[in-house]
């Protein structure tokens, strides 16, 4: 029953590379982590110009700049609580400082299952 993780970090604007590298890193980390089934990082990139464009079906518009911060998003596949629970301190004791260099804030966790386990 896979478990999965969605984080969202905002990260400091003079940090972009900083963080990519250590995305990178954590990755192959998490990779090589027995119950990891995958890994993905993204960056916001993109925006909706306004809900009528939505409506409308236009494409999104590609940020030209960040001010104040940048978005990124972590999306983990474990195989279950346990392994999550496993994965995460040795990773905290490995990255944890470097991260907090980067962030502007404290991560958002969402947590959780398939909904295809739950019903």
């Amino acid at each position: 029953m896979m478990f999965t993780e969605i984080c969202v970090y905002e990260a400091k604007v003079d940090k972009q590379d900083e963080i990519e590298e250590l995305m990178r890193e954590v990755k192959e980390f998490y990779l090589s982590t027995d119950g990891v089934i995958g890994v993905r990082y993204l960056k916001r990139t993109h925006r909706q110009e306004d809900f009528n464009a939505v409506k409308e079906g236009a494409p999104p518009v590609e940020l030209t700049r960040y001010v104040g911060k940048v978005t990124y998003v972590l999306i983990l596949d474990v195989d279950d609580e346990k392994a999550h629970a496993d994965l995460y301190r040795p990773a905290l004791e490995k990255f944890y400082k470097r991260w907090t260099r980067c962030l502007t804030t404290m991560p958002k966790i969402i947590l959780g299952r398939d909904i295809e386990h739950l019903v």
